[in-house]
C-alpha cells in the first residue's frame, strides 16, 4: 500500500475515536512523524510508514477477533472506539524510537532511546496526555507485548493478572502477534 493510502486508511479507522482530545492527538502524531516512522529497527515494518501500516494491521485483526468472539458468545464485547484506540495506538511509543541511518535508498534504523519509560507504558503515557483511557484499555496497551515484555520475564505476576482481568489485553497481544508474523510477512512477499 502506498504511503498516502496508508495514511487515509489509518485516518478512516481513527474516525471511530470520538473522545475529547482525539483530534489533537492525531494532529500531534502527524506533526511528530508517526506516518513516516518504521514499526521496528530491522524486523516487521522496518521502512518509512511501517508503523502506520502495522497499526492498521493490528486494528483489523483486533476487530476480526472481537467479531469472532461476539459470534461465539452471542454478546457484545468491545465497541469500535475501544478497538481503534488499542489497535491504532498500542505502539505510539515508537513515534520517536528509531532514527534513520545509512545510505540513500537503504532503510536502516538505530534505536534512539528517547524517553525510556518502557514500551507499553510509554504508549499509555503519550495517549493520556491527550485523551482519557479506560482501565481496560490501559491494561491492554500496557501489556500488549505479552511474554515478550521485559518486565514479564522477571517472574512477576502482573502480566498473568492483566490477562485474567482483561480479555481485551489478551486479544490485543494476539492481534499484534498475528499482524507482525502473518500479515506483515505476507505483505513483503507481494
Amino acid at each position: 500500500m502506498k504511503q498516502e493510502e496508508t495514511i487515509q486508511v489509518f485516518k478512516n479507522y481513527f474516525n471511530y475515536i470520538k473522545r475529547p482530545g482525539a483530534a489533537d492527538l492525531l494532529q500531534w502524531m502527524d506533526a511528530n512523524g508517526f506516518f513516516e516512522a518504521p514499526a521496528s529497527k530491522r524486523h516487521h515494518g522496518a521502512e518509512p510508514g511501517g508503523l502506520a501500516q502495522h497499526s492498521i494491521n493490528v486494528c483489523r485483526r483486533l476487530i476480526q477477533m472481537n467479531a469472532e468472539e461476539e459470534r461465539r458468545q452471542q454478546s457484545l464485547n468491545y465497541d469500535l472506539e475501544t478497538l481503534a484506540i488499542c489497535g491504532l495506538l498500542h505502539d505510539l511509543c515508537k513515534i520517536d524510537a528509531y532514527r534513520k541511518v545509512g545510505f540513500e535508498g537503504i532503510n536502516e534504523y538505530q534505536l534512539t532511546k528517547n524517553f525510556p519509560a518502557g514500551h507499553g507504558e510509554k504508549s499509555v503515557i503519550l495517549i493520556l496526555q491527550f485523551m482519557h483511557l479506560t482501565q481496560e484499555e490501559i491494561l491492554a496497551i500496557r501489556w500488549h507485548m505479552g511474554q515478550y515484555d521485559f518486565y514479564a520475564r522477571g517472574g512477576g505476576y502482573d502480566l498473568d493478572n492483566a490477562f485474567r482481568q482483561s480479555k481485551l489485553a489478551v486479544m490485543l497481544h494476539l492481534a499484534d502477534m498475528m499482524a507482525t508474523h502473518f500479515d506483515e510477512r505476507e505483505e513483503k512477499k507481494e
